[in-house]
């Protein structure tokens, strides 16, 4: 399995693994909600779907709409299937999402592994932030040492473009820093006991995320920080 193919495998999963979706739900679901998916198309998806059948982990069902099984039988089209996760998928999708190796820090891997943090655990959340900061941090000092050894041979244009690219590794490392600051907030907060009226103001609360008045995290599958 390619590495590419085992993101779709682990992104199909886990929106699965909220509801059961017919083949152009999903797609939708994986170009609006996960970005990096946008140039995936019917030709990649549907044999991954038939590989996840194939191996138990999701069931095919007709759609359960009687008016789009009538439609589809006076058009003489087949009724949409529907893919349920098994109990066998949710178990497969739960060991991946425990799996915290180098590859969890690569950035179409990681923009996927981010898209479900809010089903993963807080110390494996934790240690994908990290990983995350670590392998940026040494890819930023990798482009630092390139520029100083080039910058003199390189004409304003390109030397912008470097810099465009530093630039946007740094701000992921900024907002990694803050990721992480708040997930280890957010987990000293839950080990302190609180008085009824605190439990109830921070119920609404989700995860670690940190709060920012309509500012936007970098993305992290953007191409200019690769």
């Amino acid at each position: 399995m390619s590495r590419r193919s085992g993101i779709l495998e682990f992104a199909v999963l886990g929106l699965l693994r909220e509801a059961p979706m017919h083949g152009y739900e999903l797609r939708k679901r994986l170009n609006t909600s996960l970005g990096i998916f946008r140039a995936f198309s019917y030709g990649t998806l549907y044999p991954c779907l038939k590989t996840l059948v194939a191996n138990g982990w999701l069931i095919e069902e007709p759609g359960s709409a009687p008016e789009d099984a009538l439609a589809a039988s006076l058009a003489g089209r087949r009724a949409k299937i529907v893919y349920r996760l098994t109990a066998e998928g949710k178990e497969h999708f739960e060991e991946l999402l425990s799996h915290t190796g180098p590859d969890a820090w690569e950035d179409e891997h990681f923009a996927a592994r981010f898209a479900f943090f809010g089903q993963t655990e807080h110390d494996v959340r934790m240690r994908v932030l990290e990983g995350r900061r670590s392998r940026l941090e040494e890819r930023l000092e990798k482009m630092r040492a390139s520029l100083a050894r080039t910058r003199e041979r390189l004409d304003d244009y390109t030397l912008e473009l470097q810099r465009h690219g530093m630039e946007s590794v740094e701000r992921e490392v900024r907002w990694l820093n803050e990721l992480i600051e708040s997930e280890r907030a957010g987990r000293d907060q839950r080990s302190r006991p609180e008085d009824p009226a605190q439990q109830h103001k921070n119920s609404g609360e989700t995860g670690g995320l940190p709060r920012h008045g309509g500012s936007t995290r970098p993305d992290p599958s953007d191409d200019t920080a690769k």
